[in-house]
């Protein structure tokens, strides 16, 4: 493992991200159409994330094995990712991740879920304390900012949170500021944050099934990668799946209130029914009825909704892709996985489209969506 600096600094070590922007920058390096490698910064100290970090650390790359239909055809094949040349353990290489973040010229995250939570015990006296590693991922970032501003005021530098939240680069910024606002920073470096950083809004999609042990992959073939136009904004590479648009919110839409509607409505009839907890997306998709449920989902109490916003051919191609992806012949996509955090993700992809209907004032009844909202089966 190489000890230099690299371009790209990475919050998270996910099977997610080495298997869809991490290997993104990999392919596109042996191309010639990346920035260059990447560190990646691990926060936790769990078992599965110490061996991961160790095998990340050998300098070996890992594999990714990609797995499902593209075209009707079956694709069964193995990549690997050489993109992560290394990899540092928060709480006992804060030192060497501040040095990462102000040589970085692009840095990621996927932080899960929770990733933006705050924490009281996070405070302005970390700004002064370089030994002391700050406990959530936002104090972090505001942390290595403000030296980076210190030490190099006049560098741009472009943030993409891969995170699952809606206008995650807005949301993180904001973050950012308001940290820096209860800290009582100088004004200088809230122009700093205004006009050097760049904070990407993104979708990211791709079904990371399974990890491959200490450390990679098994994917499905689609992945996309949706990245809302900036002024200033710098990617960390050019590849076939990332996507630039002006329309950021039409990616969101469809992605949350098809594919991962769909995932949280097989997750509800799962928890629902008591069903075996090893079960698998494609193993419901056996289940007639829970599949015949799940189609007049998308074509009754979905489909009109989005018909209703002018996108409906777009959707119903979609839906159409997200049902060959959950009819993938290759993936152990679990069930209990999707489950986690159930009463929130019902919140966040079932609600809103009962919502907009409501606001639309379309004739359409949406009872399964209701029965769904109104279950108390909590994860």
């Amino acid at each position: 493992m190489k000890t230099e600096t690299t371009p790209i600094l990475q919050f998270g070590t996910s099977r997610f991200l080495l298997a869809h922007a991490d290997l993104f920058v990999s392919e596109a390096m042996a191309t010639g159409n990346a920035v260059g490698p990447i560190t990646v910064v691990q926060t936790t100290g769990n078992p599965d994330s110490v061996r991961r970090l160790a095998a990340l650390r050998s300098g070996n790359g890992y594999p990714v094995r990609i797995r499902g239909l593209v075209g009707g055809k079956r694709i069964d094949e193995e990549r690997h990712g050489r993109a992560v040349t290394r990899a540092l353990f928060a709480g006992t290489d804060w030192e060497k991740v501040r040095e990462a973040a102000i040589a970085a010229e692009i840095i990621l995250s996927n932080t899960g879920d929770r990733g933006f939570g705050l924490s009281d015990a996070d405070d302005r006296r970390l700004l002064d304390d370089y030994a002391r590693v700050p406990i959530s991922f936002p104090a972090k970032l505001t942390v290595l900012l403000f030296e980076r501003w210190q030490m190099r005021p006049d560098a741009p530098l472009s943030i993409f949170p891969c995170e699952l939240v809606a206008r995650n680069g807005d949301r993180l910024g904001a973050l950012i500021r308001e940290i820096a606002t209860d800290w009582n920073v100088p004004p200088a470096f809230v122009d700093y944050l205004d006009l050097r950083c760049r904070f990407a809004n993104s979708l990211v999609d791709r079904i990371v099934s399974e990890p491959i042990e200490p450390v990679g992959a098994v994917a499905e073939p689609y992945a996309i990668w949706a990245v809302e136009k900036q002024e200033g904004l710098s990617l960390p590479c050019r590849h076939p799946s990332i996507v630039l648009t002006d329309d950021l919110d039409r990616f969101e839409r469809l992605k949350l209130h098809v594919l991962n509607l769909g995932h949280t409505y097989l997750a509800e009839r799962w928890l629902v029914g008591a069903r075996p907890a090893a079960e698998t997306v494609l193993d419901i998709m056996g289940d007639a009825a829970v599949r015949d449920e799940l189609e007049a989902i998308w074509q009754d109490e979905v489909l009109p909704v989005f018909a209703a916003d002018g996108i409906g051919r777009e959707a119903a191609d979609y839906i159409d892709q997200v049902r060959d992806r959950f009819l993938n012949p290759y993936l152990a996509h679990r069930l209990a996985d999707i489950a986690g955090n159930h009463s929130e993700k019902k919140r966040r992809r079932l609600a809103p489209m009962i919502e907009r209907a409501q606001t639309l004032g379309l004739p359409i009844a949406q009872p399964r969506l209701h029965a769904a909202m109104e279950s108390n089966n909590v994860q």
